[in-house]
C-alpha cells in the first residue's frame, strides 16, 4: 500500500530540487483543497532544471492530500523512475505531460485536472466563452485538442503538440483542463482562473437567461491588462498560497 514516506529527502537532493519538491507538493495540496482532484488520477509535473530532462510527479496510488515533498517521484521523459522509490508511477499518465515538457522549454510545470465544470465546458462545441472578466483573462490563450480516448498511444503526441502550440491553457475535449507555466505558481494560477471561468459559464448557462458575451475587442483588452501584470500578481498570489499551505498542511514538506 502506498503511504507517505516517513523520511525526508531534504538533505539528499540539491537545494533547487528541494524547493521544487516543496512547491509541487504544495500545489497538490492546494488542488485537493479546491476540490479539483479526481481520486488518485491526474497529475501535476515539474521539470528539474538541467540537461538530464528529469521531472517530479506524484506517486500513483496516493491522494493529492497525502503527497509530500519527499514522496514525489523523479522520472525521465518516458515516465520511468530514475532512482529507487517505494512508489509506483503511472507511465500512461505522463504521455501528455512528457510530450509538452519535451516540446516546450517554457513549460516547466504542467497541471491537469478532471473537474466536473472543466469537463462540462470541454464537451461544449464553442468551448470557453468570453462571458466574464475571469474568462477574458484566459480566453486569448486557450488551445483545444480533440478526444482520442485514454491517452495511452505515443503517436497522439504528434497531434497534441501542434494543437497546443504556444498556448498555456488547454481544454482537452470531452476530457478536462490543462495549464502550463514557467513555475509551479504560474501553472496553478492559470488553472485557478481557467477553472473559475468554466464554473461561471456552467452556472450562467444553467439559468435559462439570455447571455451577454463580452465583445471581442474588450475581451482582448482585458487579456492584455491582466497578463501585463501577471508576473507580479502571480508572484504575490503564489507566496500567499504557500503561506496557506504552510498553515493548513504543515506536513507537506516532509
Amino acid at each position: 500500500m502506498n503511504k507517505p514516506v516517513t523520511f525526508s529527502l531534504k538533505d539528499k537532493v540539491s537545494e533547487e530540487e528541494w524547493q521544487l519538491r516543496r512547491e509541487l507538493a504544495a500545489c497538490y495540496r492546494l488542488v485537493a483543497a479546491h476540490g479539483w482532484d479526481d481520486l488518485i488520477f491526474t497529475h501535476i509535473s515539474v521539470r528539474i532544471p538541467g540537461d538530464e530532462h528529469h521531472f517530479l510527479i506524484n506517486p500513483f496510488g496516493m491522494l493529492f492530500e497525502e503527497i509530500t515533498a519527499s514522496s514525489l517521484v523523479k522520472i525521465d521523459l518516458h515516465g520511468t523512475p530514475i532512482e529507487e522509490t517505494p512508489y509506483m508511477v503511472n507511465p500512461a499518465g505522463f504521455v501528455i505531460h512528457g510530450a509538452i515538457h519535451e516540446a516546450r522549454d517554457d513549460a516547466m510545470c504542467v497541471l491537469h485536472t478532471h473537474t466536473a465544470d472543466g469537463m462540462a465546458v470541454s464537451m461544449q462545441k464553442d468551448g470557453l466563452l468570453p462571458l466574464t472578466q475571469t474568462a477574458c483573462s484566459v480566453h486569448e490563450d486557450i488551445a483545444y485538442h480533440d478526444y482520442e480516448g485514454i491517452v495511452l498511444d505515443q503517436d497522439e503526441r504528434e497531434r497534441l503538440i501542434p494543437n497546443i502550440g504556444g498556448c498555456n491553457n488547454v481544454i482537452l475535449r470531452n476530457h478536462g483542463l490543462m495549464t502550463m507555466g514557467g513555475t509551479v505558481g504560474e501553472a496553478f494560477l492559470r488553472m485557478f482562473f481557467l477553472q473559475k471561468a468554466c464554473e461561471t459559464q456552467v452556472k450562467s448557462l444553467s439559468m435559462g437567461q439570455e447571455i451577454i458575451p463580452v465583445p471581442d475587442d474588450v475581451s482582448k483588452k482585458v487579456y492584455g491588462q491582466v497578463n501585463g501584470s501577471m508576473n507580479f500578481a502571480g508572484m504575490l498570489n503564489w507566496q500567499a498560497m504557500m503561506r496557506k499551505v504552510e498553515r493548513d498542511f504543515p506536513d507537506f514538506d516532509q
